[in-house]
């Protein structure tokens, strides 16, 4: 989910910094795309880092045995 949400953030920052040319009060465009493009890569770093920390995680299963004895 985290690289899906920084490749999304990474494109819209992309289309506004090189294809977009509009005017938001109070807002640059060109810094916004920018800070997009940087927290789209961040999400996706993250969510590498948490991909890798998961995969060396070792699970140990146990086996309860009950044995039923006759009286």
């Amino acid at each position: 989910m985290g690289i899906g949400i920084g490749i999304f953030l990474i494109a819209v920052g992309a289309i506004i910094v090189f294809a977009v040319d509009v005017d938001i009060p109070g807002v640059e465009n060109f810094s916004l795309g920018w800070i997009l493009i940087a927290c789209g890569l961040l999400a996706i770093i993250l969510a590498l880092v948490m991909n890798q920390q998961r995969a060396h995680t070792s699970h140990t299963s146990r086996v309860e045995e009950r044995r039923i004895e006759d009286r």
